[in-house]
């Protein structure tokens, strides 16, 4: 994979010696967590799991012992599909002490899916549950495995049903094997590669973004001292792990302040309360619409969650009606910007999120720069619209097998072009307005996906929603608004919608055209709107 990573050498000599990069793994700093906090509890899930530093650090080490007993480490990649658990933090970790890359898949993907993955990264090594969400993964990963070339292992974590094939299993791993000393663990630097993670794939098709040890330590360490989150912090963690924020904010973060996370298997937003309240949770992080339906509860049922004092936003801009609902119940809701490639580098802090109020996106993370840009690269004014530009010591070196993609985005000059539009103010202050490809044209005239969008908020009877460009012959796109209707609105009609906007003064081309009722809009498990799906739905019911 070495011949994949992309660094401009310029960029390393000034980010080596701001030290913003340096010879620390992600595995000597969890050592020295367990050094300075062996008995202070790393991670929980609310299946009654409960590790300390010293007990992850026991665990962890057994599996990494297991991975070099099947000759694997550094240039090796392991792959896991695990559940929102805790045996995840433990694989990851494992991973870092062998100096293998970690390669952590959607709980998602089918067989098909599966067989690309490992293949595409060569793994050595495949972990999952025998059977999670009716899902048989045992049965699955046995049907696959004539078709994959590369595995060594196969680890399936058997706490649900015993296993029947020949996999490894994991109870046994953590029984007989004798743990890996910090001395045998993988020397590496912080340039080499720790971790594989899939995009949330809005575009319809997933890519490996390749981090190393310095991309996602330097992330991280600053992410927490400009939050301000100390080793007393728990995070609550919704979020799919192997999604950036997941695998960051949940597993990485609290890691390297001693801190302590409480992983959710599965999101249910009055369980997520009552978790919360009994671990005395003190932020959270995930999309938009966890904490929409939190705020929703308790404003429907009651209650509280009086130790949460900030939750992170991302996937969707924040909108200010819940920032100040948020704020009744003491919760400062904070809007975060990033992306896989270059993980939430632009955030609200809680301090500015009351009198931003859901007007922006907020400002970059110290060390690293942005620019907005036209369609020639060249940098436009404060108030004007343009693409987001980023660079700094977070940023990805490379898609996996992919170069091609990867000059697309990554420029010579370390600037990842991230295909978002957005407008950043004199302070340096950003707004996200959109996203290049979502733009509606119709008839010429670029019209921002976002904005019209906006203007559905509080529309009565609408529960959630998205725009959508729609074919047309004459016009090339038209506006097609998809909306989940609330009880007694099944018979929402576009003429409601219109005269809805009429009544606010919304100019006429930002009318939708056409309107769909959906049960449910697709959503990645970052948030974003899965709006691919939506076009082959439209055209389906079109054609129909």
């Amino acid at each position: 994979m070495l011949e994949e990573i992309k660094i401009n050498p310029d960029l390393k000599l000034q980010y080596l010696k701001n030290g913003y990069w340096s010879d620390r793994t992600l595995s000597d700093c969890f050592h020295e967590s367990v050094r300075k906090y062996p008995d202070r509890e790393y991670v929980v899930d609310d299946r009654g799991c409960r590790y300390t530093y010293r007990q992850m650090d026991e665990a962890a080490s057994k599996v990494a012992a297991f991975l070099r007993s099947q000759g694997i480490g550094p240039g090796d990649v392991v792959s896991y599909q695990i559940p929102i658990w805790s045996e995840f933090a433990v694989i990851t970790i494992a991973c870092f002490k062998a100096g293998a890359a970690a390669h952590p898949i959607a709980m998602s993907y089918e067989e098909k899916e599966l067989v690309r993955c490992l293949n595409l990264t060569q793994s050595k090594a495949y972990f999952a549950p025998t059977w999670f969400h009716k899902t048989d993964y045992e049965e699955m990963i046995q049907s696959a495995l004539p078709h994959i070339n590369s595995l060594r292992a196969v680890v399936l974590l058997d706490q649900t049903r015993e296993i029947k094939s020949s996999c490894y299993a994991w109870k046994n791993i953590l029984h007989d094997y004798r743990p890996l000393r910090s001395e045998e663990c993988a020397r590496q630097t912080g340039q080499d590669i720790a971790v594989i993670l899939g995009t949330s794939g809005t575009t319809c098709g997933s890519k490996g973004v390749i981090l190393t040890h310095d991309n996602i330590r330097y992330s991280e360490e600053t992410f927490n001292r400009e939050l301000g989150v100390s080793m007393d912090d728990i995070m609550f963690m919704p979020a799919p792990l192997n999604h950036a924020t997941g695998f960051h904010h949940g597993i990485i973060a609290p890691m390297l302040t001693g801190a302590k996370v409480v992983l959710q298997q599965k999101y249910c937003c009055r369980e997520a309360i009552d978790l919360m309240n009994l671990e005395a949770c003190t932020y959270s992080m995930g999309a938009t619409p966890f904490i929409y339906d939190i705020l929703r509860d308790l404003e429907t049922n009651g209650g509280a969650i009086p130790s949460l004092k900030f939750y992170l936003c991302g996937g969707a801009p924040v909108p200010g009606y819940m920032v100040q609902k948020a704020w009744d119940y003491g919760i400062l809701l904070c809007e975060v910007y990033g992306s896989t490639e270059s993980v939430p580098h632009v955030f609200v802090r809680p301090c500015d999120a009351l009198r931003l109020n859901g007007t922006t996106s907020g400002k970059p993370l110290e060390g690293v720069e942005i620019r907005v840009v036209d369609e020639n690269g060249a940098d436009v004014p404060f108030g004007t619209a343009g693409e987001e530009l980023s660079r700094g010591p977070n940023v990805f070196v490379g898609y996996l097998k992919n170069r091609g993609i990867t000059d697309e985005v990554l420029d010579d000059d370390g600037w990842y072009h991230s295909g978002d539009l957005c407008v950043m103010d004199e302070d340096g202050n950003i707004r996200i307005i959109g996203r290049k490809k979502d733009m509606i044209v119709r008839g010429g005239e670029n019209l921002n996906s976002n904005e019209i969008n906006d203007n559905l908020e509080g529309c009565p009877g609408i529960l959630d929603h998205t725009v959508i460009g729609m074919p047309d012959e004459r016009l090339g796109e038209r506006i097609c608004a998809f909306v989940v209707v609330a009880e007694g609105f099944e018979n929402l009609s576009l003429t409601d919608v219109i005269d809805y906007l009429k009544e606010h003064r919304i100019s006429k081309r930002f009318w939708p055209e056409r309107l769909e009722l959906i049960k449910r809009i697709p959503h990645t498990g970052s948030g974003k709107v899965k709006k691919y799906l939506l076009r082959e739905e439209l055209l389906k019911r079109m054609k129909g």
